[in-house]
């Protein structure tokens, strides 16, 4: 079995593809050693429909594959590298050159530096940032890849009401320079959100599973003059609402992982996770109630992984490594 550090230093989660028709996506990942490879992977992105991609590491196969098909890349630099990065622009270049500009034919869209950072680690966020950002400038990229990085839900202390969004006390810190970073260079925030979580953990209060699912009858919270039916737009307008307590503006809010699995937990099921994604595909065009435009959204995940932790971590998949589906869904059609 691989390790979790030799799973990302060979391959890379591929996270969260777009569709054509709702800007929604889906998480690909190699914590597994049942996979298709990386050519068959781009096939089913195609006929899915799917036009969009997040790698969590660069893979040269997973790039090789995606070279030439238009299907936008996010890519990230792993959190292991963040302290090298940090510590030098000449690492920062030299990591650029080997994992960006060495594949011309991929249409790269966002570089996200680390993800879930937390701890100690967060010192190096911004440092990488810059360095990163300086290096793809140099390399003439600068303009047509922004820089990022993406958010663990455990940063959100309130999720409802929305507009008392807020970011948690030991995450203020380290979060405020990356904002102001992501404003001053255009970049969004990246932001892993999972109702499912908010549900189990009790982060909202003891509220309906239907408010998470997207099946609320009607308004269950209202906020001000904005009723909200389910939590994902909730939790979206939260971390607006979060970046702007900290005085920032512009900040655009990219939901980089949100799902929910189909076994091994509290309200874990295959129904479930069906209407969750189902019902999640279908509603990100619309936007929330504060922005009611589209919403970038990517969905975890492609396969059941199944060198994850067992339980719920092994149960996200929309397919099987088969390639059958794990429930029947259309995304964006």
């Amino acid at each position: 079995m691989l390790s979790l550090h030799m799973a990302l230093l060979l391959g890379v989660v591929f996270a969260s593809i777009l569709t054509r028709a709702a800007s929604v996506g889906v998480c690909y990942g190699m914590s597994a050693n049942n996979l298709p490879p990386p050519s068959t992977v781009v096939g089913m992105l195609r006929d899915n429909g799917f036009n969009s991609v997040r790698l969590y590491a660069p893979d040269r196969d997973a790039l090789a594959a995606l070279a030439g098909t238009g299907i936008g890349v996010i890519v990230g630099a792993p959190n292991y590298v963040l302290p090298e990065l940090a510590a030098s622009g000449s690492a920062a270049a030299a990591w650029v050159r080997a994992n960006i500009a060495a594949h011309p034919d991929v249409s790269f869209r966002y570089l996200t530096v680390g993800n879930e950072v937390a701890g100690s680690d967060t010192q190096y966020l911004v440092p990488a940032m810059e360095n990163v950002h300086g290096a793809l400038a140099a390399a003439g990229l600068g303009d047509a890849v922004k820089v990022t990085t993406a958010i663990s839900q455990a940063t959100i202390a309130v999720h409802v009401p929305p507009s008392a969004g807020e970011f948690a006390d030991e995450s203020k810190p380290f979060l405020l320079p990356v904002l102001q970073f992501l404003e001053r260079t255009g970049a969004p925030l990246l932001a892993n959100l999972y109702p499912y979580f908010v549900y189990t953990y009790k982060a909202a209060g003891d509220m309906d599973v239907g408010f998470m699912l997207f099946t609320a009858p009607g308004t269950v919270v209202q906020d001000g003059e904005y009723g909200y039916q389910n939590m994902f737009d909730a939790s979206v307008d939260a971390v607006h609402a979060a970046v702007e307590r900290l005085g920032v503006s512009g900040v655009d809010v990219v939901v980089s992982e949100t799902g929910w699995p189909s076994a091994g937990g509290e309200e874990a099921s295959v129904e479930n996770a069906r209407t969750y994604n189902q019902n999640l595909v279908g509603h990100v065009g619309k936007g929330t109630p504060r922005r009611p435009w589209k919403v970038e959204t990517y969905v975890f995940s492609l396969f059941n992984e199944n060198l994850k932790e067992a339980g719920v971590e092994q149960n996200w998949g929309l397919f099987y490594p088969s390639t059958d589906k794990v429930y029947p869904i259309t995304f964006g059609k």
